[in-house]
């Protein structure tokens, strides 16, 4: 299933079911022509529709759709957007952060940065086992490492502070 909102307003829960389209429940049917790059043409409930995939942002989940000459904004949630809220793991994403904490309890494998690094978002910071899997935890934001408060084969709890950004 995924949660898909149109220009921060529409909630949708689209899921593909036996080759059927279930939106927030309710099968539709839809006749859907590839037409070319990033163009299609869609018949639903007897009407046309041309669209067209104006932007895509894959790290993101969003994208742009132009439906008719008007251009809509989309964002996407799949079910493991959904595990990562429940974990606890989606505020890692948040533009500026001043620390990154321990999603769950585990044991650091590896400590991949060192104090006043520089990082980009994205970047690998530190590898923890937890539940019996290797989870990389990344920097949600650009910055400097101020300090790096574990070390290999620590046993952390969930919420300590892992590292801090200057």
């Amino acid at each position: 299933m995924h949660k898909v909102k149109v220009n921060d307003q529409f909630l949708f829960e689209i899921e593909n079911k036996d080759s059927a389209f279930l939106v927030n429940g309710e099968p539709i049917q839809l006749d859907i022509s590839t037409l070319g790059h990033n163009n299609t043409h869609v018949i639903y409930q007897n009407r046309s529709f041309n669209t067209e995939l104006v932007e895509i942002n894959k790290a993101e989940k969003t994208c742009k759709i132009k439906v008719n000459g008007n251009i809509y904004q989309i964002s996407i949630e799949d079910q493991f957007d959904v595990l990562l809220k429940q974990l606890g793991l989606d505020n890692l994403t948040s533009s500026k952060v001043s620390e990154i904490k321990a999603p769950m309890p585990g044991l650091v494998l590896k400590v991949l940065v060192a104090e006043n690094a520089e990082v980009k978002k994205g970047d690998n910071l530190l590898i923890l086992e937890a539940m019996k899997m290797e989870n990389i935890l990344k920097s949600s934001t650009d910055g400097v490492i101020k300090k790096v408060l574990v070390k290999q084969g620590d046993k952390i709890e969930k919420n300590q502070i892992l590292v801090q950004f200057k």
